[in-house]
């Protein structure tokens, strides 16, 4: 699901946009697995009785119990979370009912740090914290695929658009 062009401004270029990195996914894939064919072996070897039917609906609704507490929904935030860079700033979406948002123009950035552990480095994500001149201090981007590639690539949309405001200034 793409961050929906129409909020950007309209001469407004979007550069990326990323979802947390795929290593998301994988504990909410294995639980899948697992409740699916533990829930499945359950229900096929209920002992014959008068009560099969409860035992095999109790099976079943603790299974999708789990499946959408442990599975649907790491997906649903995954899919709904965007790390948006454009020409002119960096936006933070995040939330599936309730919406939270953070906008930082890219002429406020003092700052932009990344970081990874040696288990990130090898899947090839990491955390990029923006540091930006505000109330607010920090943005913090957690799992950012490529995280190095995207922390230069800002670095260099950053000292374009102080390149571009010192021109204005001075013209």
């Amino acid at each position: 699901m793409a961050y929906p062009t129409k909020l950007l401004a309209a001469d407004e270029k979007l550069i990326h946009d990323l979802h947390p990195h795929w290593k998301a996914l994988i504990s909410p894939v294995v639980v899948l697995v697992l409740v699916v064919g533990v829930g499945s072996f359950a229900a096929a070897y209920m002992p014959d009785g008068s009560h099969q039917g409860l035992g095999r609906l109790a099976v079943l609704i603790v299974g999708l119990l789990l499946l959408g507490f442990y599975s649907l929904r790491p997906f649903l935030r995954w899919v709904t979370t965007h790390f948006v860079i454009t020409d002119r700033r960096v936006l933070v979406r995040t939330g599936v009912l309730a919406r939270t948002g953070r906008d930082v123009p890219l002429s406020r950035i003092n700052d932009i740090t990344f970081s990874h552990t040696f288990l990130e480095r090898l899947l090839g994500c990491g955390t990029l914290v923006v540091e930006s001149a505000g109330e607010r201090g920090q943005v913090t981007l957690s799992e950012v695929p490529h995280v190095e590639r995207v922390q230069r690539e800002l670095y260099d949309l950053v000292e374009n658009t102080d390149e571009r405001l010192r021109g204005i200034k001075e013209g």
